[in-house]
C-alpha cells in the first residue's frame, strides 16, 4: 500500500480540458463545439497544475471509445449511433482497450504517440498519470486495430451457442437478436446518418453492461455496452467459475502490463464492484511484482464490501462517495437535520480501521458541481466540506477541473442534459473554466476577482495539505466530545487535531452560513501525550490569522466567519 505520500490528484478530461471554442450548440458537432487535444495540456497548463499542489493528474477517456464522429478517413470504421451515447460517445464505453481516442490527437495516425508525450510531459512537470480502467464492459462495437501481436481480441474464441462458459469473454441470450431500446434519438434531431435506423446488427445479443442478461435493455440501462466474463454465473446464483482462470483474466493483465510499460503510474478502476473480487486478488499482486509502485484505485459505493476490496483485493484506495461525500453534500447544502456527527459516524462506523484507504472528493465526473443549483449554487460555501475532505486523514483527495473556479455547469449541452454535470458524453466548453484556460494561455486572465480568490484558496489549501506533514501524513484525534459542553459549540462545527511529534494543526470548520466564537479545549491526555504546555500561538496557514492564550490547557478562543474553515498551527 503507498502510504509515505497524500495524493493530491487533478482530475481533468483532455476532451474538454484544452477546448477553448464557446458556441455550446446543444448535441453539436466536434466542429461546432470543438475539441480538446492531449497536445493542449502543455507545459505552462502542468506547471500551474503542480503549482496548485496537486501531486496527480488523473487523464479521464482517454482510451478510444465508441463516438459518432466519423474518423474513416484514418482506418477507424463508424460506431453505429443507434448505441452511442451522446455525440462525442461516453469514455466508459471502450471500444479499444490499446488504442488512444482519435478525437484527442492533432495527428490522428500518431494518437498513440502523443499519450505517451503527454505522459512524459506530465512526469517532467514532477507530476504522476493516472487513467481509467474499466474492467466490467465495453462498448458493442468492441474490435482492437492496433493491438500488440499475439492478443486475442475479447470473444474472438466465444462459444455464442452458450449463455455462459467461463472461456468466454462475453454473456450471450441464444437465439436472441439485440434490439435497440424504443426512443432514442441519438446524436438529437440535427443529426443524420445511414446507420441511425434504430437497429444494431448483434446475434445472438450479449448482456448487458449494468447486469441486464436480456437481448432488450431498456433506454435507462447502459445499453452501449456489453458486459464482460470473469467466470462468474449470474444466472446460476452467481457460481465463481475461477480453475482455471478464466481468459478475460489474462486479457486484463496484459492491457494493464501495456499501459504501465508506458510509465502509467495507477488505475482509477470503474465500479469495481461489478467484477469478482477473486480476480483484483489475483491481477494487483501480479502487475505489482512487475510495477510495484503502480496505484489502483477503486470505484465503489457498497460499503458492506469495503474491508474485501481492501484486503482481498488488494486496492490502494476506495471511492468515499455514500460516506463521506454525502455527509458533506448535506452539510453544505444546509439540508434539515444535517449535523457534523455524520462526520463523526463515517470514520468511526462508516469508514472504521479503513479511513486511510478512502479516496475523498466534493465533486467529479459523475456528481453535480457545487457551484451548481442541483447543489450549492455558490462555490465558496464548500470551503469548509473541502476542508474536511482533505485533511480528515492520510487518504488521497481529488479535485475535478474547473471546480477550483466555480464551475457551474449550466446549460443542456446533448445527451447529459441540464443536470449540474459538465458532459462527458457531449462535445462541449465548460465556460468558467475556459476563463482560466484563457486561449491556452493558462494564466486566468479572464477569471473575475472573485473567482481568482477562489483558485487563490484551493492553492494556498492544498499546497498546506501537501506541505505539512501534520495533514499530509499525521495521527487524528477528533475533539466534538471534549468540547460539546464548550461555550460556542454547534452541531454544525467540526473540529479535530491532525499531528505527528513535531507538528500539531488544529482544523475548526464551520458549516453555519453565519459567524460563530467558540473556546476549544484540547483534552489533557492529548495535551500530555504532546508535551503541550503553557503560552501558545496558533497560526491559521490559510489566512495567517492567530489566536493566542496564555495556557493551553484552558483552552483558546477562535472565531470563525460562516462557511469556512482554520488549519491551526499549534507554536
Amino acid at each position: 500500500m503507498e502510504t509515505d505520500h497524500k495524493l493530491i490528484i487533478y482530475q481533468l478530461l483532455p476532451r474538454l480540458f484544452g477546448n477553448i471554442q464557446t458556441r455550446n450548440k446543444t448535441s453539436g458537432s466536434i466542429e461546432e463545439n470543438g475539441v480538446g487535444k492531449l497536445n493542449d495540456i502543455t507545459d505552462k497548463a502542468l506547471q500551474e497544475i503542480k503549482n496548485m499542489g496537486f501531486t496527480h493528474v488523473w487523464y479521464t477517456g482517454v482510451i478510444e471509445h465508441a463516438t459518432m464522429t466519423d474518423y474513416r478517413a484514418f482506418g477507424i470504421s463508424n460506431d453505429d449511433p443507434d448505441i452511442v451515447k451522446g455525440r462525442a460517445g461516453s469514455p466508459y464505453a471502450i471500444r479499444d482497450y490499446y488504442d488512444i481516442a482519435p478525437d484527442l490527437a492533432v495527428d490522428v495516425k500518431n494518437r498513440i504517440g502523443e499519450y505517451d508525450d503527454l505522459i512524459k510531459r506530465t512526469h517532467n512537470n514532477g507530476l504522476k498519470v493516472l487513467m481509467d480502467l474499466v474492467p466490467n464492459h465495453v462498448a458493442r462495437t468492441y474490435a482492437s486495430d492496433v493491438k500488440p501481436a499475439g492478443v486475442r481480441d475479447f470473444g474472438q474464441n466465444d462459444d455464442k451457442t452458450k449463455a455462459f462458459d467461463p472461456k468466454n469473454d462475453f454473456y450471450y441470450i441464444p437465439g436472441q437478436a439485440f434490439v435497440v431500446p424504443a426512443g432514442y434519438n441519438p446524436g438529437g434531431d440535427e443529426f443524420n446518418s445511414p446507420l441511425k435506423d434504430g437497429r444494431f446488427d448483434e446475434n445472438p445479443a450479449k448482456a448487458t453492461g449494468n447486469d441486464v442478461f436480456s437481448a432488450t435493455p431498456s433506454i435507462n440501462d447502459w445499453f452501449e455496452t456489453m458486459k464482460l466474463n470473469y467466470g462468474v454465473d449470474y444466472m446460476n446464483n452467481r457460481k465463481g467459475h475461477f480453475d482455471p482462470i478464466p481468459p478475460l483474466w489474462n486479457k486484463i493483465y496484459d492491457i494493464l502490463c501495456y499501459w504501465s510499460k508506458k510509465g502509467i503510474d495507477g488505475f482509477r478502476c470503474d465500479m469495481v464492484e461489478m467484477v469478482p473480487i477473486d480476480f483484483w486478488a489475483w491481477v494487483i499482486p501480479k502487475l505489482k511484482a512487475t510495477y510495484p509502485g503502480v496505484v489502483f484505485i477503486g470505484e465503489a459505493y457498497d460499503e458492506t464490501k469495503y474491508y474485501d476490496y481492501i484486503f482481498k483485493g488488494q486496492f490502494d484506495y476506495l471511492y468515499d462517495k455514500v460516506g463521506l461525500y454525502d455527509v458533506i453534500k448535506q452539510l453544505t447544502r444546509n439540508e434539515y437535520n444535517a449535523t457534523t456527527w455524520g462526520i463523526n459516524n463515517v470514520w468511526n462506523h462508516h469508514c472504521k480501521d479503513i479511513d486511510q484507504h478512502m479516496l475523498r472528493f466534493m465533486e467529479n465526473h459523475d456528481e453535480q458541481r457545487i457551484a451548481s443549483n442541483d447543489f450549492a449554487g455558490n462555490p465558496w460555501l464548500a470551503v469548509p466540506g473541502m476542508i474536511v475532505t482533505a485533511t480528515l486523514n492520510t487518504g488521497p483527495v481529488m479535485i475535478y477541473f474547473g471546480q477550483e473556479v466555480g464551475e457551474p455547469a449550466t446549460g443542456n449541452q446533448g445527451f447529459s442534459g441540464e443536470n449540474g454535470r459538465t458532459s462527458i458524453f457531449d462535445y462541449c466548453g465548460v465556460p468558467e473554466h475556459q476563463k482560466w484556460l484563457n486561449n491556452g494561455a493558462f494564466d486566468g486572465e479572464r477569471l473575475a476577482d472573485d473567482q481568482k480568490k477562489l483558485r487563490g484558496f484551493y492553492q494556498t489549501f492544498l499546497n498546506a495539505v501537501h506541505n505539512n506533514e501534520a495533514l499530509k501524513s499525521g495521527s487524528f484525534y477528533e475533539l466534538m466530545l471534549a468540547n460539546e459542553h464548550q461555550s460556542g459549540f454547534d452541531q454544525l462545527l467540526y473540529m479535530y487535531l491532525r499531528y505527528t511529534d513535531s507538528q500539531q494543526i488544529l482544523v475548526i470548520v464551520n458549516f453555519n452560513r453565519d459567524y460563530r466564537k467558540i473556546w476549544i479545549k484540547l483534552p489533557d491526555d492529548l495535551l500530555a501525550k504532546l508535551n503541550l504546555t503553557g503560552k501558545k500561538e496558533f497560526t491559521d496557514l490559510l489566512s495567517s490569522a492567530k489566536f493566542n492564550t496564555d495556557d493551553i490547557g484552558q483552552g483558546v478562543e477562535i472565531e470563525l466567519q460562516g462557511s469556512s474553515g482554520m488549519l491551526l498551527g499549534i507554536i
